[in-house]
């Protein structure tokens, strides 16, 4: 199973995302959210060779001198879902030789950046998630709804509640 960095970062996001992720059930490319930080992606870094495909799995946002790794967020709203993302990138690379610095999560519109290390013990816990991810994209049905204050601007809300 290819686990991308999207089913990561969902993985942390809510569950049931990750599921209908997984099984084709999209409702993204209707989000305005969504689109606001598609614009978002085309307008900042415009000089860097970005969307970098790697196995037909991870999609980076872009690699400096194949050093740092970074990562383009609109907010820092779900900010552990983000730093999660950029360590998987990082095992992801280190499993095919590729060891870099670290990454770097980068926010434009707020003007801040944050520096993102595989630290001891990140591998295991990565591992794990993997394994979690493996097993929810498993499962026949998806999982309930978290009812989370993020609930209310995500793509899949009426989906989900109405």
């Amino acid at each position: 199973m290819h686990i991308t960095g999207t089913m990561f970062y969902y993985y942390f996001v809510c569950q049931r995302k990750l599921w209908c992720f997984s099984h084709y059930i999209s409702f993204e490319n209707t989000s305005e959210k969504v689109l606001l930080g598609k614009l978002l992606d085309e307008s900042a870094y415009s000089r860097e060779n970005k969307h970098i495909m790697i196995d037909e799995t991870v999609n980076v946002d872009f690699i400096k001198q194949w050093k740092v790794l970074h990562e383009i967020k609109k907010s820092k709203s779900i900010e552990e879902a983000s730093i999660w993302q950029v360590k998987y990138y990082l095992y992801f690379l280190r499993q095919r030789g590729i060891n870099l610095e670290k990454g770097i999560l980068d926010y434009p519109q707020i003007k801040k950046r944050e520096e993102v290390f595989l630290e001891e013990g990140d591998q295991e816990k990565i591992e794990k998630i993997i394994d979690g991810i493996a097993s929810i994209v498993l499962q026949e049905k998806m999982p309930a709804p978290i009812n989370s204050k993020i609930c209310k601007s995500c793509a899949y809300y009426e989906y989900c509640y109405v």
